[in-house]
């Protein structure tokens, strides 16, 4: 669904550079619903390459993988085939705003790091966020929770050394980012209660990737976060250039270290948790 990353091609070397951050917040969260955990359905909707999937699919009932990604959800499925023989995890190709799913069928949805690929913005009062949360609404049981995992417009902003380097990508980025009070918002006006945030300070979407400093070099790298695919091509030519002396100099690292301290206190994402009501 993403409106500028072209994740056909990203898939195949996405999982170099990300990793299942923040799983401990959705398990817990789950394990406060209704039924136990290992009874529960839980929706992956824009699961990629499977992350967060695999990591959680022998600890629920059953898992809806949901990406409209042919590349990603391959990856996925080449992840799980057993758990997919099981009977624990099933694909679906589809966009997050038509889920192939029944009314009241689900007891958990989450959607880890999605949000800013819909083709939306605040002029327009983020219609597609409605078609989506709406369409969460619909699938989830009474009692059913909604976990929400996505970078806020200041954590863009401060949660990652290496944007200052490429401003006007970060802008249009931030132009699609819904903020935290609009999300709750919306949540509130669709029938969801109980919403709260959360910032794990010490979440970090690259894991240990995020500080290797020179990675910035490495195409591969680049590409497991999606703001690279809005950088024009001369300026990350120059990009490239300015890294490479920094790194001749002996002084990227040191560039790093301190454009990496407000992430410390902004954190790089927030958790938002809704509950539709019993």
């Amino acid at each position: 669904m993403s409106t500028y990353e072209n994740y056909h091609k990203t898939s195949q070397v996405y999982d170099k550079t990300r990793s299942a951050g923040g799983v401990e917040i959705i398990l817990r969260v789950m394990e406060q619903g209704i039924l136990p955990l290992s009874e529960q359905v839980l929706v992956d909707a824009g699961c990629g390459t499977g992350l967060y999937s695999a990591v959680l699919v022998n600890e629920v009932r059953r898992i809806e993988a949901v990406d409209l990604n042919a590349g990603m959800l391959g990856m996925a499925q080449g992840k799980m085939q057993a758990e997919e023989q099981k009977g624990r995890i099933r694909f679906h190709q589809s966009a997050i705003n038509s889920l192939p799913l029944p009314d009241k069928s689900v007891d958990a949805v989450m959607i880890n790091q999605v949000l800013h690929h819909l083709p939306d913005d605040a002029e327009s009062g983020w219609p597609e966020h409605k078609k989506v949360f709406n369409e969460f609404f619909r699938i989830l049981k009474p009692g059913g929770r909604l976990i929400i995992n996505s970078c806020s417009p200041e954590q863009l902003e401060l949660g990652f050394w290496f944007y200052h380097l490429i401003p006007d990508a970060i802008k249009a980025v931030q132009e699609k980012t819904i903020n935290l009070e609009e999300i709750a918002e919306q949540l509130h006006k669709i029938g969801f209660v109980s919403h709260s945030h959360e910032v794990p300070l010490d979440l970090i979407l690259q894991d240990e990737a995020y500080f290797h400093a020179d990675g910035i070099l490495d195409p591969d790298w680049r590409s497991g976060d999606s703001i690279w695919s809005l950088v024009e091509d001369e300026t990350l030519t120059n990009v490239l250039k300015k890294v490479t002396e920094l790194q001749k100099k002996g002084e990227l690292e040191n560039l790093m270290l301190e454009h990496d301290q407000p992430r410390k206190t902004s954190g790089q994402v927030t958790f938002t948790v809704a509950q539709k009501q019993l």
